[in-house]
């Protein structure tokens, strides 16, 4: 039994009372008498991550991968994909045999490669004389590779070969996201019908909106078929623009990303994020010698915060937005919310959005 009495958030709305688990699973939820304090959210699932806790989720070390999911899931994401970054295609297919133990023994729930798939003109903290033109074989083989592990990839649809690797993603069953793109409208569109599901960090690492030239933006966040992530930190997004975001693609079409690098959680200092040395100053990352945006230092705990203080939203709104849609999105149908038979996954915060306790498939976790 999850302790006192909580404003539970659970599918069909706040219920005033507690959460009974049995074993690993839920086994019910129970209203009680009282007056209610604080909040119980559905464990939190994190789509795009890098790493967290001084360990990295890109680098192709299983103990590394273990000691960054570990980190976030005492953070409140007790479900976690590996984002790497781009790289050649040797080392993406070595890093994901190696991750996937992890995913088999659900430490991960799989990888995303954002990248090597993308404009370089919009490549961000991403290596350039790695990126390329999307390849059917190669993602066949990566995906082989993965043996079930690989749920998503990033994609700029204006590549040659783009529409093509779409198609053949959503027929293989993982998810095309669109992103790190210097795609047009029509392009944008035609990615969209070509399947893609999803918008990779909505406006950061895209062209941006122009009334004569609108680009992915207006595309992606008008289209009931994309879920759009959200980088909710006032260093990727200003508050008005996460308000907007949420406003108008609405909770259920919306996910909280942490896009967290190694140093989510530490102090300020030098780390690394695939090739690339990072400087954190002030919690903001970015590559040594540049203003160019390396990842996030917030969790997704971070995030829900953000989305309700900076950017109005409710609390059941930000945890739809950090734990429902994003299970949604990956097909994730044993986390994302507190109902019988889920695992007993779940998030305690006080009436200030303080983290008071993680419970992660049943058991208490160290915070």
């Amino acid at each position: 039994m999850l302790p006192k009495v909580g404003r539970v958030v659970t599918p069909d709305g706040i219920v005033n009372g507690t959460v009974a688990v049995e074993d690993d699973r839920i086994a019910a939820v129970e209203e009680r008498d009282g007056e209610p304090t604080g909040w119980v959210l559905p464990g939190f699932v994190d789509v795009h991550c890098h790493g967290g806790g001084g360990h990295s989720l890109a680098s192709g070390d299983p103990a590394s991968a273990r000691g960054a999911a570990a980190f976030h899931a005492s953070r409140g994401t007790t479900t976690l994909v590996a984002s790497m970054v781009s790289s050649t295609h040797e080392f993406l297919l070595d890093a994901t045999r190696a991750m996937r133990p992890l995913v088999a023994d659900g430490t991960l729930a799989g990888i995303h490669y954002e990248g090597p798939y993308i404009s370089a003109a919009k490549c961000g903290a991403h290596v350039t004389a790695v990126l390329r033109d999307p390849d059917t074989a190669e993602l066949g083989e990566l995906i082989d590779a993965g043996d079930g592990a690989v749920k998503m990839v990033t994609i700029a649809p204006e590549l040659p070969g783009a529409l093509e690797a779409i198609e053949f993603l959503d027929a293989r069953g993982v998810v095309p996201s669109i992103g790190h793109t210097d795609a047009g409208y029509e392009e944008t569109a035609a990615g969209i019908d070509a399947g893609a599901q999803s918008a990779t960090h909505l406006f950061n690492a895209m062209r941006a909106f122009n009334h004569r030239d609108p680009g992915p933006i207006p595309a992606l966040i008008a289209d009931e078929r994309i879920f759009s992530e959200i980088i909710a930190d006032p260093v990727h997004l200003h508050p008005g623009t996460m308000r907007f975001a949420f406003d108008v693609s609405l909770p259920g079409w919306t996910i909280l990303v942490s896009d967290a690098m190694d140093a989510a959680g530490l102090d300020d200092g030098t780390y690394r994020l695939g090739r690339h040395e990072v400087s954190v100053t002030g919690g903001v990352a970015t590559v040594a010698g540049t203003d160019v945006i390396a990842g996030s230092t917030i969790t997704l705990l971070d995030a829900v915060r953000n989305a309700v203080t900076l950017a109005g939203q409710s609390v059941p709104a930000a945890s739809q937005m950090a734990s429902a849609t994003p299970a949604e999105l990956l097909g994730l149908s044993e986390v994302g919310a507190i109902e019988p038979g889920r695992f007993a996954d779940a998030v305690v915060l006080d009436d200030d959005l303080r983290l008071v306790s993680v419970m992660r498939r049943g058991a208490w976790l160290e915070i």
